[in-house]
């Protein structure tokens, strides 16, 4: 059985596995930034708070639960600020972290748009 079997749209996989994806990203980008000569603290948090939130929203939705259109708007609006937070940094673990939430805050606005 897969995932499209179990009720959840095309979007609402596609959101899901960019939010999985964000998760890691944002758990590798704070752990490197951890080891940068410069304060990294803003986009430690914000990594840290995007990979909770990311982590949720995927898990609220596999369980189709009432709370997903809420987790859908936080962790589109956190995806948004921590790529933005990333991109003012050279780092390739930065810019790859930034990537990843612009696709993943791109899908959550999609889903919330096909809701």
């Amino acid at each position: 059985m897969t995932l499209s079997e179990l009720g959840l749209s095309d979007v609402e996989n596609e959101c899901m596995d960019n939010c999985w994806e964000a998760v890691q990203a944002c758990e590798w980008c704070a752990d490197k930034c951890l080891d940068e000569d410069m304060d990294m603290s803003q986009c430690i948090r914000l990594c840290r708070d995007t990979a909770d939130l990311a982590s949720d929203h995927a898990r609220f939705m596999a369980r189709d639960s009432g709370l997903t259109d809420k987790l859908t708007e936080a962790t589109a609006e956190a995806a948004e600020e921590c790529a933005e937070e990333c991109r003012q940094h050279d780092h390739d673990h930065c810019q790859v972290c930034a990537d990843v939430l612009e696709d993943c805050a791109e899908s959550c606005r999609e889903m919330m748009q096909s809701a």
